[in-house]
């Protein structure tokens, strides 16, 4: 059999080329971060599914600049990016995330409070800050205290439970355009829906939120917030690692009532199940794939939607290879 010689040696240059130019890249990520980049990151532990394969790159960033120079690398090299918060609404596939995720949480997480108005650097956990307006003795984000996420990512989906929304409170966000430039934006013109903004569609990046709440009394402020979390402690799985509310909700139904009619009650495939405690939910209830989670999520669609002729939709975004 006849060798060719010269195939194996362009092969050889093509991929000696693309390894210097990779690591020429892994240098100018590095330069440009305070943080160590990691590389090959297992994308599991850092979304509350717990499923997820490596992500190529791996970036925690410190500050909006931070955040403006390596996404600005990143066009510049054609290397795709994505922006991470606490990782509590996404289902990252098993074969991983090619190019750089770049996680807006620890180091970029501010909260100052200033009267009745709050300002929120993206990567603040909503928690905190409700636990923030407590203290300050300010009322209208209790609704939010136990959804896991971080503000950033609430501006994105205008996230809400118990009858609040973020648009209730939400009066100006800063953004990072597509161009690169910083702006500051009043809450009406992010066009604020059930689970919806404009912000993925504008491709911004939320850089920080101010909020506007009313002063209100501690005890009853406390009182709410552990009504609250009571309920979510006997109605959610919170035991199970999941993406919250799976579903969202159709208009004039509720997603878990129409899952539970359609006789899928702890309905599993592989390690992903539909909650027993509230059908509303898909958990990874034993070492659940990426995979497994997906098509569960198909057939549920698929039997509800045979059932009671309801279209449900996912809240649950999904990247990377599946």
């Amino acid at each position: 059999m006849k060798t060719d010689h010269k195939m194996d040696r362009n092969i050889n240059q093509e991929y000696k080329t693309e390894q210097k130019d990779s690591d020429k890249f892994e240098a100018e990520l590095q330069r440009l971060v305070k943080q160590e980049v990691l590389f090959e990151e297992p994308m599991a532990g850092h979304v509350t599914f717990r499923v997820g394969g490596p992500a190529d790159y791996y970036v925690r960033v410190s500050d909006a600049e931070e955040l403006k120079q390596v996404i600005a690398l990143c066009r510049a090299r054609e290397i795709p990016w994505f922006v991470l918060g606490n990782g509590s609404n996404l289902l990252v596939g098993d074969g991983g995330i090619r190019g750089v995720v770049l996680e807006i949480q620890r180091d970029y997480a501010e909260v100052q409070v200033d009267g009745v108005k709050v300002t929120a650097q993206a990567g603040a956990l909503l928690s905190r800050i409700a636990a923030a307006a407590l203290r300050e003795g300010l009322t209208g984000f209790e609704f939010a205290a136990g959804i896991p996420g971080t503000i950033g990512g609430a501006c994105v989906m205008n996230a809400g439970a118990y009858g609040g929304e973020l648009k209730d409170v939400l009066r100006e966000v800063k953004v990072l355009t597509p161009d690169g430039e910083v702006k500051e934006l009043p809450a009406e013109e992010l066009q604020l829906g059930y689970r919806t903004s404009v912000i993925p569609e504008k491709g911004y990046i939320v850089l920080e939120a101010i909020l506007e709440l009313k002063e209100g009394k501690p005890e009853e402020i406390k009182a709410i917030m552990e009504g609250l979390k009571e309920r979510r402690i006997d109605k959610q799985p919170l035991e199970y690692p999941s993406a919250g509310s799976t579903f969202k909700r159709p208009e004039g139904y509720f997603a878990g009532k129409l899952i539970q009619d359609a006789g899928l009650r702890g309905f599993q495939v592989g390690g992903a199940q539909v909650a027993e405690k509230h059908c509303g939910f898909v958990i990874n209830k034993e070492h659940a794939t990426a995979a497994d989670i997906l098509e569960l999520i198909r057939q549920v669609q698929e039997k509800v939607l045979a059932d009671s002729g309801v279209k449900l939709e996912t809240e649950v975004k999904k990247i990377g290879e599946f």
